[in-house]
Parts: structure tokens; C-alpha cells; sequence
């Protein structure tokens, strides 16, 4: 499956699904299910490629992890809501669900890289398969998912992952949800940490080395990635580091590109 947007494909859904507020990351309030001024009537972006100086960099970051063209193309049938209206209600709420299922696959599928989970590549892939059985669901069971359930049982078998391959690295500082916004982070011992949903915000981290650092939902807008070695490091994504700074300099994961904005 497909875990990278095409946005060609897609019907601008990120453009109009979520709400946003005027902020550092968006220049303008947008209600949810509205869409933005920007969108063209062709689903293209009048802004796309200067977003970040006309004061949207949220936009340049997002990533829906291909949710959007499998709800364009498969949950829809390729039924665009301008053509069909009526869809368009349904449509954005399960495009919400498709993400967050997309999302874990693409967790799913980096925690089966690991060496260290060799031992629940099992347990790994049939919650991989389940996953991708709910994406192919249609818009009325998609609705009707507990996802939160599902969530809860994927992010045991995460942990369960987060915690073999930080064991490797010797299980270094419990920072999970840490309040770490503009800290300088850049001598911190970082390998093996558990930074899962830690605010990171402008913190500064160039320099550090994250070895088997668990980085899943770690807030890193504005964070100083310059010459960060997180090549080894778990869960990041790619709207992480392209919420972030970085240069030539930083490493990452083999999965992940190097923002266009770094350069």
C-alpha cells in the first residue's frame, strides 16, 4: 500500500477536511469542511510552491500519508465532492480516519524494520493486515471503527517495539510527553530516550546524536535539527522533520527526504 501522498490523485481533502487557525503555521482561520481560498478548481494549490513565505509552512509540512488518494480513489470510487456534494460530508470525516489508519501503518511498517522486534514481526504483521482490511472498508464502516480501540492495540505492540530496540541503546531518559519547548538539548544524552510526544518546539538539537531514540508524535516544529545525526533514530516522520530546521548536515532515516526548505 501506498504510504506516501499523491496529491494528483487526491481531491484537495487536506485542503478543505481540517479546520486551522491563524498562527505561525497558517496565516489564515479556516473551518473545518471549508476550503481554503488557495484551492484551485482543479484540486491544485495556487500557493504550492511558496507556501512557507506566504505564511503557511503547517501546509508545507502536512502529510496524510497517502490517506488522500485512497479516499479519492477507492473509498469514493474517484466521486469528487465538488461533482457529487452530497458526498462531501462523509467525505471529509472518513478522510480523518483514513489518515490516523494510514499513519499507523506507516509505524507499522518502520517497527518491522527494526532488527530488534525480529521476535514480533508476527504479532507486527497481523496488525499490518488488519490495518490495511480496515482501509479498504466503505465510508459507513469507516465511521462505525472504534478507532481509538484499534489505536490502543497497535500502540501496544509499538511500545512493546520502542522498548527492545531502546534496550539495544542501553534505555536511556524516560521523556515521554516532557514539557522540553526551546530547551538545549545539544549535549543532552539522547540515545535510547523515550521522547514520545514530547514538546519540542524550537528546542535546540543540533549537533546531538539520537541512537534508538523513540521519537513517535514528538512535537519538533521549529526545532534545530542542523548537523542532527537521527539516522538511528525510531518513528520519526516526515511531516517531523519537515515541521522542523535542518541543513546538508542532518541525518535521517533511510524512509524519510530531506525537506526542500532546508536547502
Amino acid at each position: 500500500m501506498q504510504l506516501r501522498a499523491d496529491c494528483q490523485r487526491c481531491f484537495g481533502l487536506c485542503c478543505v477536511a481540517p479546520a486551522f487557525a491563524a498562527s505561525a503555521d497558517f496565516a489564515i482561520d479556516k473551518p473545518a469542511g471549508q476550503a481554503c481560498p488557495q484551492l484551485r478548481a482543479d484540486f491544485a494549490c495556487t500557493i504550492h510552491d511558496r507556501l512557507r513565505p506566504a505564511g503557511f509552512p503547517g501546509c508545507d509540512a502536512y502529510d496524510c500519508f497517502g490517506a488522500g488518494q485512497q479516499v479519492a480513489q477507492i473509498t469514493f470510487g474517484g466521486r469528487d465532492w465538488r461533482q457529487a456534494p452530497e458526498t462531501a460530508g462523509q467525505m471529509f470525516a472518513v478522510f480523518a480516519v483514513m489518515r490516523d489508519l494510514h499513519e499507523l501503518l506507516w509505524y507499522l511498517a518502520e517497527a518491522r524494520r527494526l532488527p530488534p522486534a525480529r521476535p514480533l514481526r508476527g504479532q507486527l504483521d497481523r496488525a499490518r493486515d488488519r490495518t490495511e482490511r480496515l482501509t479498504g472498508a466503505g465510508p459507513d464502516a469507516l465511521l462505525e471503527l472504534d478507532l481509538p480501540a484499534h489505536q490502543r492495540d497497535v500502540d501496544r505492540l509499538l511500545r512493546r517495539t520502542s522498548e527492545l530496540t531502546r534496550a539495544g541503546a542501553g534505555a536511556g531518559a524516560d521523556l515521554a510527553r516532557a514539557d522540553l519547548a526551546g530547551a538545549d538539548l545539544r549535549t543532552a544524552d539522547l540515545a535510547g530516550a523515550d521522547l514520545r510526544g514530547a514538546c519540542l518546539i524550537g528546542a535546540d538539537l543540533s549537533g546531538a546524536e539520537l541512537p534508538a531514540t523513540d521519537l513517535i508524535g514528538a512535537d519538533l516544529r521549529a526545532a534545530d535539527l542542523r548537523g542532527t545525526d537521527l539516522s538511528g533514530s525510531i518513528f520519526l516522520t516526515q511531516r517531523q522533520v519537515g515541521a522542523a530546521r535542518g541543513d546538508s548536515g542532518t541525518r535521517l532515516p533511510e524512509s524519510l527526504t530531506r525537506p526542500a526548505h532546508w536547502r
